[in-house]
């Protein structure tokens, strides 16, 4: 059979609430690693973890941005079929954006930024990323973190800090990060402050 109409949850309620309980627990506590249901299957350059979250949180009502090398008809086909999301080229309409590589991903301030009034219509990016440690150290503070928090995923943009400080001065406006990789994902909501490590 087609991996379009077979590549979603082997079980859908309970796969789904369990990446979607990942989700919002790695989003409380920013920079904390949380399992992700792995029963999805890759598309391609669409890793697991990418299905996984996009299955998990995008509807008919979620517009999805898709980065350059996951825009293929087999993609897109899937998420048809699993999400019924539709999918928008501007980031500036995008729900969620789903990222193959921090290469293709846009400035921060490209996505859906949200209002004053609605901040919660910003974008989430989920950005996959070669691994959650091994990379520069970044130290994190704010709500749902305990005095502060070191974490070193690898694979974020090379102005990562610079952009994040920008976006952080945007509260309560401003995009939500999720990092996925390894089965796993990692919250950076909008609300953390981040700075280097030493």
């Amino acid at each position: 059979m087609d991996s379009t109409f077979e590549g979603g949850f082997a079980n859908p309620v309970f796969d789904a609430q369990t990446s979607f309980r990942a989700i919002m627990d790695a989003l409380a506590n920013p920079g904390t690693p949380h399992k992700l249901a792995e029963t999805a299957l890759a598309q391609g350059p669409l890793k697991v973890e990418l299905a996984s979250t996009l299955l998990t949180l995008s509807d008919a009502d979620t517009h999805i941005w898709l980065s350059e090398t996951l825009r293929t008809e087999p993609i897109e086909a899937f998420i048809a079929f699993h999400t019924g999301a539709p999918l928008t080229r501007d980031p500036g309409r995008a729900t969620f954006a789903i990222v193959a590589s921090v290469d293709e991903l846009p400035r921060f301030d490209e996505f859906n930024l949200g209002t004053q009034e609605y901040p919660d219509r910003s974008t989430t990016i989920v950005l996959a990323v070669p691994a959650l440690s091994g990379g520069a150290d970044i130290v994190l503070r704010g709500p749902g973190v305990n005095d502060h928090w070191h974490c070193s995923p690898i694979g974020l943009p090379e102005d990562f800090l610079t952009q994040w400080v920008e976006n952080r001065e945007l509260f309560p406006r401003g995009i939500d990060l999720l990092l996925v990789a390894d089965g796993h994902v990692i919250g950076l909501p909008r609300s953390t402050r981040i700075s280097e490590g030493h």
